[in-house]
């Protein structure tokens, strides 16, 4: 019964954001400032976010492994089901966990997208004998390493011997996992629900390819490994059957003299979630491409899909030099993507303009890039997909300077809800312990002192007047964000002094800084709702 309930949770979860995480991971030789940067969005419903501080354990003593950690409704520290145990190690590090955890002290940082998997892959959570979910994965892996290598060995490790169990309606997985100097992607499929832990194989699916340094990728919900050379060790891992499996199920047919590709064997068709993100991201960093030109400003070439290019996934490559260094910033504006001036773009959709006096069509003022399904169902519009999610949950940047100590050098760019309207706030890898507002989001009842509700309330309130209200939300918001990137050189060289002196010290100052921006952006959400309803209220809409 437990696990019928649990596979109804699963699916209802997944339904909500199984093709919703965009991953973007760039190499130090590829970023603006030499940083390693692992972006995750619109994670799990779990927005909360806390500081898990390191611990030292006896020996003999077992770590639980959990069911349902991305979800909300139970206290802090509760992290749902327990499903099995693995031995615990002495020491654990101290990291920030959420719906997935994502940054530890040692700035190993992990983003997550769920990936489409193959029918036959999929298990039944009723019946099968895995319980290694990819967050439980995580949160081992920040816990008890330090590097990117030695996180994807030991994740590897923990889905050969406890079984990969999905966790977003039974699909597959993938890992962009990242520390001062290189970046891994891993990607998982599961094995059926015939697999036991005593049969002696692998319980997964998996291959790793390392990132070069100079190189930069997105993970859209989609698999983005290819060929594997796994003569290659420093650039390339994988499970023993990473082939056989496709070999055995006729996905692959070594007879044919076609290479073997990992993506095409386990993969099913491409969807169009996966590819506006892949155009979007590759069309702009790399034009040597030679993608089609998706931008435009005629509202009706949208809809124009008799013209449409549709290319084949092969178009996309695992990862790509980028034509120019990348930024947090880059990322941030990516993140907060709504394909604007492109056929994607539904804020530019016909149904929002009406000629005026003239003639001529103008666009309406309550026109959105996040139309609601009852706005869509009333004037047609596509429900094409956004990169920044109304219906997010969080996301991260995780920017990672080696050449800084720990403590400061791992800055974890947070906000929550949805990207384009939310704030970014930068909690360093030596703060241990975070402001209370962001801790607090109960989703069936309203809490000023919860950071999620303040920013869903402004983005409710947009809707009065979008095409101006986004503009009084962008007064406020981005200066003090620049804020924060206009202080970083002050924060590094005064962290820095500290640490020297003492590093509780040091942690003290960075923890008090967080505490205080996070403070800053809650305020800055409670303070705009109020200008945004005395200025657009609907008294003054021409009722």
């Amino acid at each position: 019964m437990i696990k019928t309930i649990l596979l109804a949770i699963t699916f209802l979860l997944g339904s909500y954001f199984s093709n919703a995480c965009t991953v973007i991971a760039v190499g130090k030789k590829a970023s603006a400032d030499g940083s390693v940067i692992i972006s995750h969005t619109d994670a799990g419903p779990d927005c909360r976010v806390h500081y898990v501080p390191g611990q030292t354990y006896k020996a003999g003593t077992m770590a639980n492994v959990y069911f349902g950690m991305v979800d909300l409704g139970r206290t802090l520290g509760d992290y749902g089901k327990v499903l099995g145990q693995i031995p615990q190690v002495e020491k654990t590090y101290g990291y920030f966990q959420s719906a997935y955890s994502q940054i530890n002290e040692y700035q190993l940082a992990i983003g997550e997208s769920t990936q489409s998997q193959r029918d036959a892959l999929r298990v039944d959570t009723a019946i099968c004998k895995q319980i290694m979910t990819i967050e439980q994965a995580q949160v081992f892996a920040l816990q008890r390493c330090k590097t990117a290598k030695e996180a994807m060995e030991l994740i590897a490790a923990l889905m050969e011997k406890y079984g990969f169990l999905p966790s977003c309606v039974d699909e597959s997985e993938s890992l962009a996992i990242g520390d001062v100097n290189e970046v891994w992607v891993m990607e998982f499929y599961s094995v059926g629900n015939k697999w036991t832990p005593e049969s002696g194989k692998p319980g997964a699916i998996w291959a790793a390819q390392r990132v070069p340094d100079d190189h930069a990728l997105i993970i859209p919900n989609w698999s983005i490994i290819k060929q594997i050379n796994i003569e290659d060790n420093a650039n390339f891992r994988a499970s023993s059957n990473y082939m056989q499996v496709a070999i055995d199920s006729g996905w692959h047919k070594p007879a044919s003299g076609k290479p073997f590709i990992w993506q095409e064997a386990y993969s099913p068709m491409l969807r169009e979630w996966a590819t506006s993100r892949f155009w979007k991201f590759y069309y702009d960093n790399a034009p040597e491409l030679g993608l089609p030109n998706r931008y435009t400003t005629d509202p009706f070439k949208g809809e124009d899909q008799y013209t449409q290019f549709v290319e084949p996934l092969s178009a996309y490559p695992f990862s790509v030099k980028p034509n120019k260094l990348i930024s947090v910033q880059d990322i941030m504006a990516f993140q907060r993507c709504t394909f604007t001036g492109t056929i994607y773009d539904k804020e530019n959709d016909p149904s929002w303009y009406y000629p005026d006096k003239e003639g001529k069509l103008v666009k309406s003022a309550i026109a959105t890039p996040f139309p609601t399904e009852e706005m869509r169902k009333v004037l047609k519009i596509n429900r094409r997909r956004n990169v920044a999610r109304a219906r997010g949950e969080y996301g991260m940047i995780a920017q990672l300077r080696g050449w800084l100590p720990n403590e400061v050098g791992g800055i974890y760019w947070f906000y929550v809800d949805n990207a384009y309207t939310s704030a970014y706030v930068p909690i360093y890898a030596g703060a241990t312990d975070v402001a209370e507002c962001y801790k607090v989001y109960d989703k069936e009842k309203f809490d000023n002192n919860s950071i999620r509700w303040c920013v869903d309330f402004v983005d409710n309130l947009l809707y009065l007047r979008w095409q101006d209200a986004v503009k009084d939300l962008h007064k406020v918001r981005d200066p003090l964000e620049q804020s924060f990137f206009d202080e970083q050189v002050e924060v590094d060289k005064k962290a820095q002094e500290l640490l020297a002196k003492s590093p509780k010290k040091g942690q003290e100052y960075l923890t008090k800084l967080t505490i205080e921006r996070m403070n800053k952006v809650h305020k800055l959400f409670i303070d705009l709702r109020y200008s945004l309803i005395t200025k657009y209220t609907n008294n003054k809409q021409g009722i």
